[in-house]
C-alpha cells in the first residue's frame, strides 16, 4: 500500500486531535512536524513514534520540512495561515515536491484572506483539502445512505437544523476576535454551515450543487459579556471582553435552490460557547417528504457515573468527551470521538486523493464558498436585515467585508453587560 508522510505545522489541541485519527488511519505516517513551540512539537513527536505512526521528527522551519514529506497539513492559528502558506509556497518554488496542502477549518478569516490562500497553492500547482470534519462524520454518511431510496422515491430533503455547542475554546487567541476572525460564528459556525448545505444536497451532486440565495443571521454575547465572566476570560485567557468582545451565540438560516428543479430548502445553524451540559455537542437533523434523521453526539452508547468520592481520582474531565464541563455525576463518554467527528476519515480521504494526484473531496475552493457564507451571516447580523446573496453588489461587498467584530469593534453591535 503506497503510504502519505505528512507533515504538520502546529502541534496544538487540532494537531494531536488528528494525530489520535491518523492511528486509524492506514495510508498516512506523520513524517514530520515544526511548531513555533518546540516543546509541544517534541511531546507530540513523542506520541506519534511510541504509537508507531511515523517518524515524526522536529524540524526548525516549513522550509526544511517540506524536503521530506508529501504533503503539509496547516494545523496553526487562523491569524497566521497566509504566512504559513506563503512559506510553502516558497518551498515548492525551491525544490520541495508536495503532492498537497491541508487546511484545517475555517480556511480563512474572510474573503479576501481565502482568496490570497487559493491563489498561492494555485501558483505552486498543489492539490488542496479542506478539513471539514463534520461532513465526514459517519452519522451523516450511514444517514445518507440508509435515505437513499427515500430521496429517489420522494425527493431530497427540505429542512436540515444544525449545532455545535461546548462551553468555550481551549487558546486564548480563540476568544481574540481580532486573531480568530470572530466569535463563536467564525469558529464553528463555519462547521454548522458546511454540514447543512451537505446534508440537504441531493444523493449524488457535488457539494456545492445547491445554490446559495439568502442568509439571514443574529450573533449576541450572552454569557461571557457578564462581568463575572468578563473578569475569567481575563483572567484565564488575558482577553478583554470590555474593550474587543466577540459573540458567544449565534443562530441563522442559509436558504439554497435546486438548480434543476428550482425547489427551495433551508439550513439553520445554531452555535455557542455557553453550552452548560456535559461537554460538546453536536446535534443535527433533517427533515424530508415523510422521512427524517437525527444526529446527538451526546447520546452515547457508553455511560459512566462517577460519585463525589471518586471525582478526585478523574485526571481529565476530556478523557470522557470533548470540552467535558464535569468530572463527576453521570457523563456521557465517547470512546471514539476522532472517527465519531469524522477526523479519521477525513485523514484517509485526503491522502487517498494527494496519492491519486487529485484534489480532496473538499478543496480549498470550497472552504472558500463556507467563508463567504459565513461572512454573509456576519452582513446580516451587523445590517439586521436578510442578505440577498444574489445581488450583484452583495456580491462584490463580500469579497472585502470585514465584520466589525473581527476589526475589534464588537462593542458597536453587542450589548457587553
Amino acid at each position: 500500500m503506497q503510504t502519505l508522510k505528512l507533515g504538520m505545522v502546529g502541534a496544538g489541541f487540532v494537531a494531536r486531535f488528528h494525530t489520535r485519527a491518523i492511528m486509524q488511519v492506514r495510508n498516512t505516517e506523520i513524517a514530520g512536524i515544526t511548531s513555533r513551540t518546540r516543546a509541544r512539537a517534541e511531546a507530540l513527536s513523542k506520541v506519534v513514534q511510541e504509537n508507531r505512526l511515523g517518524e515524526g521528527r522536529v524540524y526548525p522551519n516549513i522550509a526544511e520540512m517540506a524536503n521530506h514529506v508529501d504533503a503539509i497539513a496547516i494545523y496553526v492559528p487562523n491569524f497566521v495561515r497566509v504566512e504559513i502558506v506563503e512559506q510553502i509556497v516558497d518551498a515548492v518554488e525551491q525544490g520541495a515536491e508536495l503532492k498537497g496542502v491541508i487546511c484545517e477549518k475555517p480556511l480563512a478569516r474572510n474573503v479576501k484572506e481565502a482568496r490570497r490562500l487559493i491563489e498561492l497553492v494555485e501558483k505552486a500547482g498543489l492539490k488542496t483539502a479542506y478539513f471539514e470534519n463534520q461532513i465526514f462524520m459517519k452519522p451523516m454518511r450511514t444517514q445518507l445512505a440508509q435515505l437513499e431510496p427515500q430521496q429517489r422515491t420522494m425527493g431530497p430533503l427540505v429542512l436540515t437544523r444544525s449545532a455545535e455547542e461546548h462551553g468555550g475554546p481551549h487558546e486564548p487567541w480563540f476568544w481574540d476576535p481580532t486573531k480568530q476572525g470572530g466569535g463563536v460564528l467564525c469558529d464553528m459556525g463555519c462547521h454548522s454551515i458546511a454540514v447543512g448545505w451537505y446534508a440537504l444536497t441531493p444523493v449524488g451532486k457535488p457539494p456545492t450543487f445547491l445554490e446559495p440565495i439568502s442568509v439571514s443571521a443574529e450573533c449576541a454575547l450572552l454569557k461571557w459579556g457578564l462581568p463575572q465572566w468578563r473578569q475569567k476570560l481575563l483572567q484565564d485567557h488575558g482577553v478583554d471582553y470590555a474593550k474587543t468582545p466577540a459573540e458567544d451565540f449565534t443562530t441563522g438560516i442559509v436558504t439554497y435552490r435546486n438548480p434543476d428543479t428550482g425547489q427551495i430548502v433551508k439550513a439553520q445553524f445554531t452555535d455557542s460557547w455557553m453550552f452548560e451540559k456535559q461537554g460538546l455537542r453536536l446535534f443535527m437533523d433533517g427533515m424530508g417528504p415523510g422521512y427524517a434523521f437525527e444526529v446527538n453526539t451526546l447520546n452515547s452508547t457508553l455511560q459512566v457515573f462517577i460519585g463525589d468520592v471518586a471525582a478526585e481520582a478523574v485526571a481529565d474531565a476530556e478523557m470522557a468527551l470533548e470540552k467535558a464541563t464535569a468530572s463527576r455525576g453521570l457523563l456521557a463518554v465517547q470512546h471514539n470521538e476522532p472517527d465519531l467527528y469524522g477526523y479519521t476519515d477525513e485523514n484517509e480521504d485526503a491522502a487517498r486523493a494527494f496519492l491519486a494526484g487529485k484534489d480532496a473531496f473538499l478543496p480549498w475552493s470550497y472552504g472558500l464558498e463556507v467563508t463567504r457564507l459565513v461572512m454573509a451571516a456576519y452582513m446580516s447580523a451587523e445590517r439586521q436585515k436578510t442578505i440577498d446573496l444574489t445581488d450583484p453588489t452583495i456580491q462584490k461587498e463580500l469579497e472585502t467585508f470585514v465584520p466589525l467584530i473581527q476589526q475589534g469593534r464588537g462593542a458597536e453591535v453587542l450589548h457587553v453587560g
